[in-house]
């Protein structure tokens, strides 16, 4: 096709606007050099720091030749996806100058004196208290709650229990039913003065205005987890606040995969049946999902919180579980959600059954759970048949053939769409918690689990597990080769993205 031109005689009889349009011309093309060249320069610039900053080979290798190669849309999302620390978050008990230290050390000097601390050669993957951070206790009661009706009828329970104050933390809370529910419980308790504060994160949480000003005006404090805050993270979208967490007086907490919302308790007829976890524990073990609480607050709201209780007591019922606490996120120094469970996986014997809703791992998973099932361990893996992630869908199925090729069994499970996060190790350890198996919760996600040393509450999880694994179906080997290829090849596609997903 040619290009149009005007004619050469109009040209020749206005010459001054025919110098004028030529002298735009030649504008538009330095602009566009001049764009091109800025851009790549950017892009080479920013591929030093991924380079230098991202925290696996491959994701660098992936950043470096989009960004040279593609840099008006690599450099943009990479500032807005791409990096993997977050900038500006103090872990407060490990800083010598923080309030919270003090009473963070008085804490664990009580441990001790009290025999509520577990000897520090217990065998087994959870008493790696270097890694956490936080000490592995005993004197806990744990209880299990399965599904929305039972984890928000003992939530609200013990919201109403409250004498001194309630905390509360979610990814998600919905302006529906059971988002108005909390919002009513916790406004009852703040006009009974109990001091109530509430963080949510504002990617996963859209709130109206209405919602917070009635909380407001009962007194109690709600604030987003701002995970923008700073210049360094102000583009970001990367981090996400994902810890669910109620502590009630310093005496009980819950924590588990649900977030409020009326889908978690199965009645949004677009979703249907929603399959959760979550626990509800007392003990000193409490005290260490209230740190990690107090520590996200301290970043959101630029305060140390007082007033909380740091008295470790335990359970009154008499039991002695024991339990750790291990709060995840990108500002740790090591990554350890990895290592956490790299160590679980290692450790297991006989026995090892993971259920995640988004099992995306990177390859030290694959082959860690390959080990694993070579050594003889029972390897079996439970994700939705359903998922509400394309992407995570399609590149579940892509991990299929080379755990099935060791004799590992994957599940998909069929009754409603599985969200929990449990895992199940030997007879006497189990995980219920935030972490999913993927890139996101390992490394970028603020993750908090729960993990169990007790052979009776293990058994309880498991007796869980094989219910659903009766309301799912096993995938059968060659299964995977047996679809189209279009399919399969959308399945490798989508692992490519498996670092961001």
């Amino acid at each position: 096709m040619k290009k149009w031109h005007l004619p050469r005689e109009w040209r020749q009889r206005h010459p001054r606007i025919d110098r004028m349009l030529r002298a735009m011309g030649a504008r538009k093309k330095r602009l566009i050099s001049g764009f091109v060249l800025l851009a790549h320069g950017v892009g080479a610039l920013t591929s030093v720091q991924a380079i230098m900053e991202t925290r696996t080979a491959q994701g660098a290798v992936a950043w470096a030749v989009s960004l040279n190669t593609l840099p008006y849309v690599a450099v943009p999302a990479y500032w807005i996806f791409g990096r993997s620390d977050f900038k500006g978050y103090v872990t407060a008990r490990r800083s010598q100058r923080e309030e919270l230290a003090e009473f963070w050390r008085d804490f664990e000097h009580q441990l001790e004196d009290q025999g509520l601390v577990l000897p520090r050669d217990r065998p087994g993957p959870f008493v790696t208290e270097q890694l956490a951070k936080l000490p592995a206790t005993t004197g806990n009661d744990v209880e299990l709650l399965v599904d929305g009706d039972a984890t928000f009828d003992s939530i609200f329970q013990g919201i109403a229990r409250a004498k001194d104050y309630v905390l509360v933390q979610f990814y998600i809370i919905h302006d529906d039913s059971v988002g108005r529910a909390l919002r009513d419980a916790l406004v009852e308790r703040a006009r009974a003065g109990v001091r109530c504060l509430v963080l949510y994160d504002e990617i996963g949480s859209s709130l109206p205005d209405p919602y917070l000003k009635s909380l407001r005006e009962a007194g109690v404090r709600i604030l987003p987890f701002n995970t923008t805050k700073g210049e360094a993270n102000r583009f970001q979208l990367n981090f996400r606040n994902h810890r669910k967490i109620v502590v009630v007086d310093g005496r009980e907490a819950w924590v588990g995969g649900l977030n409020v919302g009326d889908e978690y308790k199965g009645l949004d007829p677009e979703v249907g049946y929603w399959r959760d976890t979550h626990l509800r524990v007392e003990g000193p073990v409490v005290q260490s999902v209230q740190v990690s609480f107090a520590e996200d607050w301290h970043w959101a709201a630029k305060e140390i919180l007082g007033g909380l209780q740091w008295t470790p007591r335990p359970a009154a019922s008499g039991a002695a579980v024991g339990m750790q606490c291990l709060p995840t996120g990108p500002v740790d120094p090591l990554e350890t959600c990895t290592l956490f469970f790299l160590h679980a996986i290692n450790t297991a014997k006989e026995r090892l059954w993971i259920a995640s809703p988004y099992f995306v791992p990177d390859q030290q998973f694959v082959s860690a759970l390959q080990l694993a099932a070579l050594r003889g361990v029972e390897v079996r893996i439970l994700i939705p048949d359903e998922s509400d992630s394309t992407m995570v869908n399609l590149s579940g199925w892509s991990y299929v053939p080379e755990l099935q090729q060791v004799g590992i069994e994957v599940y998909r499970y069929t009754k409603g769409f599985m969200h929990h996060k449990v895992t199940v190790i030997d007879d006497r350890y189990c995980t219920v918690g935030t972490a999913n198996f993927d890139n996101r919760s390992f490394r970028l996600n603020f993750e908090i689990t729960m993990a169990v040393d007790d052979p009776g509450f293990t058994a309880r999880v498991a007796s869980m597990l094989e219910r659903d694994f009766g309301d799912a179906r096993l995938i059968a080997p060659g299964e995977l080769e047996a679809k189209s290829g279009w399919f399969r090849f959308w399945v490798q596609a989508s692992r490519l993205a498996a670092p961001v997903q």
